[in-house]
């Protein structure tokens, strides 16, 4: 089913009010992590929109949020992650480490199986050994935790000056004075700056200064949520995918089938004196490539963003865009200043690739970048679920189709 939609329908019919504080906390309190981000990933789509009627159609934070939510889903629903990790083990050359073992095995232990069966046979051993529930539960941690501090003040910039007309800098000062002062990610200075940014466009009426504020706040929520997510992005990269001990446990099996668990015990404690032989040997090194793999496909699934349409950005890889000529020479002086912390190829994407994720400015200078270029693009705004998924998700239940 197709989950998309035109813009005029997304941004035409609109909830008939925009999500609230309490919303925000329902679903923050949901139990089932699946659910959770589905609703976290439609809320953001509703404040995106309830936004963007007094913005302007160009992208928010909020926007951006929706599709980040939705690619973190998939690792949350651990999709496609066995399937990747079982192609690439398919394709590593490191499995050919088995060519040598039928040789060094025990005298009385089966011979005769080929080197196909042996492949076979260690992939499954791999396959039936990984999980990717620790990169799952970092994975939701991360995208609750964000969404329960930012969406929240989204709802209350909406409920608070969503039908304003008048500039007041006391009422917007006022609104500002429960932010957490100083630096993240205990601080809050940059929700500041963000929220202060898109209370000025409400009354800004040239387009060019509009688009400048709207990236300089938009930069500014991602530059919070990013210094926020550190812990729970680290600990999706590093999560455990195999269980060595039992993987190891397993390749023994397929190396030294004829030997009773007695015999096998002894080999293990032998190998853990130094005295190593081929077999053991091969399973670190298998296991040791499981263990890498398992990584990498981890790391894919959360360096990559998928946008309406099908495209894909890989953050691994430089980005291929242009700025919107409204964004090419930027004049104002507090978006200048903030790209000067985060951006180290100012007004060019070379760079940008993100080859660590766990690295705070590779991440933030990848996605700055992509604000930047992608502010103008229409089909952001594009719903993320088609209706009859909203309406079941809405009910508290995982809809049917492609999420």
């Amino acid at each position: 089913m197709d989950p998309g939609g035109t813009v005029a329908a997304g941004l035409t019919q609109p909830w008939a009010s925009p999500p609230s504080v309490a919303d925000v906390e329902r679903i923050t309190a949901l139990t089932d992590p699946v659910v959770r981000n589905l609703q976290i990933t439609q809320c953001y789509h509703e404040l995106s929109l309830a936004l963007g009627t007094r913005t302007g159609s160009h992208a928010n934070w909020c926007t951006f949020a929706v599709w980040a939510s939705k690619q973190a889903g998939q690792t949350i629903r651990k999709e496609d992650l066995a399937r990747a990790l079982e192609q690439l083990w398919e394709t590593s050359s490191e499995v050919s480490v088995v060519t040598g073992v039928s040789s060094a095995r025990p005298r009385g232990s089966r011979q005769g199986d080929d080197l196909a069966d042996y492949r076979r046979r260690i992939r499954d051993a791999v396959m039936a050994t990984s999980s990717f529930e620790r990169a799952s539960e970092a994975t939701s941690r991360g995208n609750r935790k964000v969404f329960e501090e930012i969406a929240r003040e989204f709802a209350r910039f909406l409920a608070a000056f969503g039908t304003d007309t008048v500039f007041d800098a006391g009422k917007i000062a006022a609104f500002c004075e429960e932010f957490r002062p100083g630096e993240p990610p205990d601080g809050q200075r940059y929700l500041v700056l963000a929220l202060t940014s898109y209370y000025q466009i409400l009354f800004e009426s040239d387009p060019e200064a509009r688009g400048e504020l709207l990236l300089l706040a938009n930069i500014a929520v991602g530059l919070h949520e990013q210094t926020r997510l550190q812990p729970e992005i680290t600990d999706a990269l590093n999560a455990p995918v195999v269980d060595p001990r039992e993987l190891w446990r397993r390749l023994l099996e397929i190396f030294l089938p004829d030997l009773g668990w007695l015999s096998r015990l002894r080999w293990r404690l032998i190998s853990r004196i130094g005295l190593r032989n081929p077999v053991d040997i091969a399973c670190s090194r298998l296991v040791e490539q499981a263990r890498l793999l398992g990584r990498v496909v981890v790391t894919e699934h959360l360096l990559r963003l998928s946008l309406p349409g099908g495209e894909r950005l890989e953050a691994g890889e430089d980005l291929r865009a242009v700025s919107p000529a409204a964004l090419a020479h930027l004049v104002n002086a507090e978006l200048l200043a903030l790209l000067d912390l985060v951006d180290p190829t100012p007004d060019s994407l070379r760079e940008t690739a993100a080859a660590d994720w766990s690295v705070l400015p590779d991440r933030m200078h990848f996605i700055v970048d992509m604000f930047r270029c992608f502010q103008e693009r229409p089909d952001l705004s594009r719903p993320p679920f088609n209706p009859e998924q909203v309406a079941t998700l809405k009910d508290g239940r995982r809809p049917e189709g492609r999420l």
